[in-house]
């Protein structure tokens, strides 16, 4: 049998949860297959090239890549070379000797990890022969129509016959074959219809027909159990799909997803529970000085100021010092995405500033992409009056400078009415009356195609949130994705995030949820629900989400209304916080980035690799105890200082912008917090799983 290093794992308890042993990875050969390897299409691109690294150091040489050619990205992002293992050349070899065209390489990300990759349309003559190789294996059949489910059929036929090669020439060496979403599962399906000696795992990162049917506005996790599948997927005309989908999940050895929330969608949808639950991570890089994500904080806002100054020319008559920015971002899907209710909480918002006469104004992002004719002639020309005044304001210092100083060397006080003459009040008079503007502050950046149509304008127009004086909320959409070659905000989405104060993601679908995931790496408040997985994912590992500047949101078991309530609650008490309680809880945030940092969360993956060999070689590989571990009892404490949730009860809520609590001062020890937020995350504790045993309800979440 054989063995590696047993590896025990501990609950915060000290009592041992379970034991697994350290692969061997020497005897191993790891392939992840992927649509999105080296080719960008939406978040599993993300997974794959932030986990890279971690997963490289792990396995070395012995792990690859398999994903489709396509010749930019091939110039861009890989560097091409030959293959060191023996396998995998003369796997190649064959291949390219019987009409197809594979390309090694490595993918020019963080690890260098190799890529297997295969040139679909150099090999579409074989695709009527594989059609009849699916049909064999599962009796499912593609129409001639669907090019995209063809190319899947393509590119899972090319990694089944690539598997196999592998396989044929390997000596002494398991495989463990990882597939990730329907579009790499026909790889899968035809693998283990061959009876190839390959351990497989199969992960779902979304289900497909749950897209479809949250993108239709159903009310979807109240009728988990009472959809007919089969008919809402042939409605859709993407049965064949889904039966692609489900067969991939029923044949594999493991089945994962990456959120709890996903994993009762997955049960009901494709009639199979997963084995692990595998959380999506990010690399989190630290700085060496403590606080330098507060300074860039800092020194992104003042780029941002600087734009909402030429936007709202004319009308800046609020207190930028207390203006806080928040956004949303992300694909445009109105209701899946969540703007639907951040709207209608921003009215609510609105209204409450209003009447509580606060002197706050909060400025709102939409970065979400759609599609515009080119910029708003009045944005420009916003951007361009600031400019101007900002050079007449540099050119009257020069010269104010100049005279002031020429005064000093004669060793006189200068007469301020000397120092400027005639000729400078008009010029400064002209740039005053150059700021006068007859319209409102656009609400949106370009010229919109669809305008009368398009939802979020539809929704502004409704409740009314024009950039008017007396509004305290300010809505800006800026359909597309941000760009440091933009002439009208010059700034890349990272910097973006980095300079504004809360990011709002009040999403109805969202497997896992990078967005909220990358602001609380950067350190960045932001807003989720609990029907996201990265919601469900920091409800389970922090004993107060809030206090930490994670804003969970029900969705699941309050209406719509009241989800509303909730949230403009939660925006209203995040705008009452005081300078410095922001800056606690940006603190407190940025310390939560370990927990979703791949060095931390690969553990999960590494569970899933040990089980899926103890299921395909049994004979040779051992894992104990069968029963699955859990992450029950392991939580971020609730933090011991002040302040905790700001909009968790009235005696906790700032009173005062400016006027601080001197008790406040000697209750917070940020040091001492740090540190034992360190151990905390420091500590083992056993992996997530959908625990057996009780059945939860498919509206049921453990809170």
């Amino acid at each position: 049998m054989l063995r590696g290093r047993s590896l025990s794992v501990t609950s915060l308890s000290g009592l041992p949860q379970w034991e697994v042993e350290e692969l061997p990875v020497q005897d191993l050969l790891l392939f992840e297959v992927a649509w999105e390897v080296t080719n960008k299409v939406g978040g599993i691109y993300t997974v794959i090239q932030t986990k890279a690294r971690t997963t490289a150091d792990e396995w070395g040489d012995n792990y690859f890549l398999i994903g489709p050619y396509f010749e930019q990205n091939m110039k861009t992002q890989v560097e091409q070379c030959e293959p060191v293992n023996d396998t995998i050349r003369k796997a190649m070899d064959t291949m390219n000797k019987h009409g197809c065209q594979v390309y090694f390489g490595r993918w020019l990300i963080e690890g260098s990890p190799y890529v297997v990759l295969f040139d679909i349309g150099y090999s579409a003559w074989n695709l009527d022969r594989w059609k009849g190789d699916l049909w064999e294996a599962c009796s499912v059949g593609i129409p001639y129509h669907d090019r995209e489910a063809n190319d899947m059929l393509i590119f899972g036929s090319l990694t089944a016959w690539f598997l196999k090669e592998v396989t044929d020439h390997t000596k002494g060496k398991h495989i463990i074959a990882h597939f990730h979403e329907w579009q790499a599962g026909t790889g899968l399906i035809l693998s283990r219809a061959r009876k190839l000696p390959i351990a497989t795992i199969f992960t779902t990162h979304a289900t497909l027909l749950g897209r479809y049917l949250c993108a239709a506005n159903i009310d979807f996790y109240n009728h988990l159990d009472k959809f007919n599948i089969d008919k809402e997927a042939g409605e859709r005309q993407i049965y064949h799909r889904y039966c692609m989908e489900r067969a991939a999940v029923h044949c594999a050895h493991v089945f994962t997803t990456v959120s709890e929330i996903t994993a009762i969608e997955a049960e009901h949808m494709l009639r199979r529970k997963p084995d692990v639950i595998t959380p999506n991570g990010l690399n989190v890089k630290k700085f060496s000085a403590v606080h330098e994500f507060q300074n860039l904080h800092a020194m992104y806002k003042a780029r941002i100021q600087d734009f909402v100054r030429g936007h709202f020319y004319g009308h800046l008559d609020f207190d930028l010092e207390k203006t806080l920015f928040l956004f949303i971002a992300g694909r445009y899907e109105f209701s899946n995405k969540g703007a639907d209710i951040f709207l209608e909480s921003l009215s609510r918002l609105n209204f409450l500033l209003r009447m509580h006469k606060s002197d706050v104004t909060v400025v709102v992002f939409f970065i979400m992409p759609a599609k515009t004719n080119n910029f708003n002639v009045e944005t420009l020309k916003g951007q361009a009056v600031r400019k101007q005044l900002w050079d007449t304001a540099h050119s009257m210092k020069e010269k104010f400078g100049k005279k002031l100083y020429d005064a000093l060397l004669r060793g006189e006080i200068p007469d301020m009415n000397n120092i400027l003459d005639r000729d400078d009040l008009t010029v400064m008079k002209r740039a005053i009356f150059s700021t006068q503007r007859q319209s409102l502050p656009p609400v949106t950046t370009h010229n919109m195609i669809d305008d009368s149509t398009d939802p979020i304008l539809s929704t502004i127009r409704r409740i009314g949130l024009f950039n008017g004086r007396t509004d305290r909320v300010k809505v800006i959409l800026h359909p597309e994705f941000l760009s440091s070659t933009s002439p009208l905000l010059p700034m890349d989405y990272e910097e973006f995030v980095r300079g504004c104060h809360l990011g709002v993601f009040p999403s109805y679908y969202e497997p896992w949820g990078y967005t909220p995931a990358e602001c609380t790496v950067m350190g960045i408040p932001s807003v989720t629900t609990n029907l996201s997985g990265f919601g469900c994912f920091m409800q389970e590992h922090v004993a107060d989400p809030t206090a930490y500047g994670i804003y969970i949101v029900d969705r699941r078991f309050r209406s719509l209304d009241d989800s509303c309530n909730q949230l403009a609650q939660f925006l209203y008490g995040f705008c009452k916080q005081s300078r410095r309680q922001r800056i606690i809880q940006r603190n407190r945030t940025e310390r939560l980035s370990d927990l979703l940092d791949w060095r931390y969360l690969g553990r999960y993956y590494q569970h899933a690799r040990h089980l899926t060999l103890s299921r395909a070689f049994p004979d040779k590989f051992h894992m104990e105890p069968t029963s699955p571990p859990t992450t029950e009892g392991f939580k971020y404490p609730r933090p011991s200082s002040v302040p905790p949730s700001p909009s968790g009860s009235q005696v906790s809520s700032p009173q005062s912008s400016d006027v601080e609590d001197e008790d406040e001062d000697e209750r917070y020890d940020e040091e001492e917090e740090a540190e034992r937020d360190r151990l905390n995350i420091k500590s083992p504790f056993s992996l997530g799983h959908v625990p057996h045993g009780k059945k939860k309800l498919h509206g049921e979440y453990k809170n």
